[in-house]
């Protein structure tokens, strides 16, 4: 059960059409005083499995003996659609409450209040992973699914149920049950209806292998997964390990971090996006092809941007040379978030196949847009080739996108691996003269002239 509002909170600079931005906006997802399943109906789900498990034992469906040895691991249970142009879809509200107190008595699995409990008793038993950007048009559009996060059985399916929950209510959600080899329980709750698996009960699943569109089915105020774990013997598993999670280690075969920054999605927009109240579908305005003369909404969208971290933009011409760059520093927590600068005619002053790049938390994510001309497959390979500024450099280098390895070639042949950081590459090391360097994305290796002051 999450809660969804937006909440503009923060302008940087003056407004100039010259150079708009930085702005930037948080959209939070908070949890309420109410379970997001009445344990009434997760007692049914749970006696219902029960049988279910015991008919395909005696079938001879499932194994009769129990179970040996160490617990499974999990892999990740939330997945971008494959035809998707995200980075990530997601990003976490809520951990399990291991505070057994209520209400408002809250620790998640490292001593935080990263999860909720409600003024009847419950203590959030799950982990709800929200998804981000434009939750309601991934949903529309099937863009953020739910996997098994680990090889088992289904044992249960509930399907044909509301799936666009706003108000907290008694409704029933769409969901997945997995039994895995060791006796534990997987459940995923939440999802859009219509959208489960063709597998029925008894069909095997492997681990990443989908199950379902994440969806607001039940009591829910938007779409989010609500994973939850149960051990052999039914009891509840916290899948994080943490100084505050006395039960259990960790389930996951990677534990991710507490806070986990990453970037969702860079884009280009025609306009602000509009996020309208629930569950009316977000208006991205998505934009790539723009005439000479229009605004162009250059925005990232990121997770987990703790307080004094910062995020860099980068304007590549089509030339490759840096029309434009800033950074801005969060002066809060943000779970998730946008930021975004507005450019016209002072910065774009060629027209072509523009290159526009976001860096945060070590990561560096691109977005190409054509800017008074199309993208047409010419173009667009012309413009991924590489490229660097300054030339001449002295210290550091700045490629026109993620760059993985950089060699500086001599003149008698000799090779120096440097340093590099996702875009830059440190030369400081290097005496002054003349270079080749020859670089790698992940798009193309190429080899590149260098001069050194």
């Amino acid at each position: 059960m999450i809660k969804i509002y937006t909440i503009a909170v923060l302008c940087l600079s003056a407004v100039s059409f010259a150079q708009e931005g930085p702005f930037s906006a948080e959209y939070r997802f908070n949890p309420d005083n109410v379970d997001c399943l009445p344990e009434q109906s997760r007692s049914a789900i749970k006696q219902r499995l029960a049988g279910t498990v015991a008919e395909l034992k005696s079938q001879g469906r499932l194994s009769s003996q129990m179970p040996q040895g160490a617990h499974i691991l999990f892999d990740w249970p939330v997945v971008k659609n494959p035809g998707t142009t995200y980075n990530n879809v997601w990003s976490i509200s809520n951990h399990v409450d291991h505070n057994a107190a209520f209400p408002n008595a809250l620790s998640d699995y490292m001593c935080g209040t990263r999860t909720y409990d409600t003024g009847a008793g419950y203590n959030h038993k799950g982990v709800d992973i929200f998804t981000w950007p434009f939750t309601w048009y991934q949903m529309q559009n099937n863009q953020s699914w739910a996997v098994a996060a680990a090889d088992g059985v289904i044992i249960g399916k509930d399907n044909g149920n509301a799936d666009q929950s706003c108000t907290f209510n008694s409704n029933q959600w769409n969901a997945v049950y997995v039994l895995h080899e060791d006796g534990s329980v997987s459940w995923y709750g939440h999802l859009k209806n219509n959208s489960l698996t063709p597998k029925v009960v008894g069909d095997a699943v492997s681990s990443g292998e989908y199950l379902g569109v994440i969806g607001s089915s039940g009591n829910s105020t938007g779409p989010h997964l609500h994973f939850e774990v149960y051990d052999a013997q039914d009891n509840l598993v916290d899948p994080y390990a943490g100084s505050c999670n006395t039960w259990n280690d960790s389930w996951w075969e990677t534990q991710k971090p507490y806070l986990d920054p990453k970037i969702n999605a860079v884009y280009t927009h025609s306009a602000l996006p509009i996020f309208p109240n629930c569950p009316q579908v977000e208006t991205p305005f998505f934009k790539d092809e723009f005439n000479v003369g229009e605004a162009v909404y250059a925005m990232g969208y990121f997770s987990d941007q703790a307080v004094g971290a910062s995020v860099t933009i980068n304007l590549y011409r089509p030339d490759s040379t840096l029309a434009y760059t800033s950074s801005a520093v969060s002066n809060n927590l943000w779970y998730s978030s946008y930021w975004y600068w507005i450019f016209g005619t002072t910065q774009l002053n060629q027209t072509g196949i523009w290159t526009l790049s976001f860096t945060f938390a070590g990561q560096t994510v691109s977005h190409q847009f054509a800017y008074g001309t199309s993208l047409g497959a010419e173009a667009f390979e012309a413009d991924r080739q590489l490229a660097f500024y300054p030339n001449p450099a002295n210290d550091r280098i700045t490629f026109n996108r993620a760059i993985s390895n950089v060699q500086a070639i001599t003149a008698d042949g000799k090779r120096v691996e440097l340093s590099v950081s996702g875009e830059t590459a440190d030369i400081s090391g290097l005496p002054t003269g003349l270079y080749m360097l020859r670089a790698t994305s992940e798009e193309k290796q190429t080899i590149l002239k260098l001069v050194k002051h």
